[in-house]
């Protein structure tokens, strides 16, 4: 009965969010969503009565040519389930992709989850990309966007040369350059593969100063070498009770500069985050376990991703 209380006082408090999301300018819309956002986030701490997991033992392992992972698992500060990706961006055969959109639609993004984004252009890994409007998540009553609902990507993007969305509150962006090269906000060739983050985490090899460091949750950043040719991923489970409760942002900062990022930010995270590769069967597998409407192992569909195609 207390959750179905406090699911409705959410629905009521988004509702008057969404309401004014479209009577305002659109410089505004951005505030109420992340309003709208972090009011949402309630219902994901209420009390649930879904699957609870046992931390795993840490592992290390080569995924696929170029593509090494890494499992970190930790009791101190709190409980944290660490997932690193390293890939060599020079390997032969591998070739990045983000997740294509239509510019020529208002909302130019079609949900899906990463899983779907990995099995649909057959690909090896893949992770969640940017963050997106509208979305929504209330609990027992529902949430938004499911799979196939059209949404836009908060940040800049492109696919394979198409730009498909503007950068709206200068995001910080990744860029994959068709010469499998790579930079964090700063162009440096054409624009080929683009996906955006919600702030920068590192920068020349030092922490950015005003990062949360109070904040525990489930958390996806991608970083770079300084010489562009070796990208770090990395994925923090969390909301997770028994098995993983989060990382700050200075704690996630820290992980990067120990594993020699020269620049890195923070990509979507909470219910979002999400690390998926093509098993031995060819199906889409979970690395991570991410947490869509307090429920551990179940995607979200997001507005776009960033995939890998690579040799075994």
């Amino acid at each position: 009965m207390t959750r179905l209380i406090a699911s409705g006082l959410i629905v009521l408090l988004v509702g008057t969010a969404c309401n004014l999301s479209s009577r305002v300018p659109a410089g505004i819309t951005r505030r109420i969503d992340s309003l709208s956002r972090r009011i949402s986030n309630l219902s994901s701490r209420l009390p649930s009565f879904g699957v609870q997991l046992s931390q795993p033992e840490p592992e290390k392992r080569r995924l696929f040519a170029g593509i090494e992972y890494e499992r970190i698992v930790r009791q101190s500060p709190r409980l944290m389930v660490i997932h690193i990706i390293t890939i060599d961006l020079r390997a032969d055969g591998l070739l990045p992709l983000v997740s294509p959109g239509n510019p020529d639609r208002e909302q130019p993004s079609t949900a899906k989850t990463t899983s779907q984004f990995l099995q649909e252009a057959e690909l090896q890994l893949a992770i969640n990309g940017d963050a997106f409007t509208p979305w929504y998540d209330l609990g027992l009553l529902g949430y938004a966007p499911k799979p196939g609902e059209r949404v836009t990507p908060l940040g800049f993007a492109a696919s394979r040369g198409v730009t498909y969305s503007q950068d709206s509150d200068s995001q910080p962006t990744l860029y994959l350059y068709e010469s499998n090269k790579a930079s964090i906000n700063a162009l440096e060739g054409q624009i080929y593969n683009a996906i955006s983050g919600y702030k920068l985490l590192v920068r020349n090899g030092a922490l950015m100063e005003g990062l949360n460091s109070s904040s525990a949750e489930p958390r996806t950043a991608v970083g770079l070498n300084q010489g562009g040719n070796r990208l770090t991923i990395i994925v923090v489970d969390g909301r997770q009770a028994g098995y993983s409760q989060g990382i700050t942002e200075t704690e996630l900062a820290q992980l990067m500069l120990d594993r020699n990022v020269h620049i890195g930010m923070n990509m979507d995270g909470g219910g979002s985050s999400t690390l998926v590769i093509q098993g031995p069967d060819g199906e889409p597998m979970l690395l991570n376990s991410p947490v869509h409407r307090g429920i551990p192992g179940n995607e979200r569909p997001v507005a776009n991703h960033l995939g890998f195609r690579a040799r075994d």
